[in-house]
């Protein structure tokens, strides 16, 4: 049963997640072998305020 963790800042919309959802799946399939069922993506969403890169917060960039 893989497991796929993705950590994103907030801001995509639902589709977007849906097709992440979707081809990550797709991946895990194809080079895995495994049936689509038993595949799990979680997204685990950051607010902006509270994710920073190269010490500047998202929201400020």
């Amino acid at each position: 049963m893989p497991e796929i963790m993705v950590f994103a800042a907030t801001g995509r919309t639902t589709e977007q997640k849906r097709g992440l959802a979707r081809d990550l799946t797709d991946a895990m399939v194809k080079n895995f072998g495994v049936p689509a069922e038993s595949v799990t993506v979680q997204i685990i969403e950051s607010p902006k305020d509270s994710k920073a890169k190269g010490g500047i917060l998202f929201c400020d960039r």
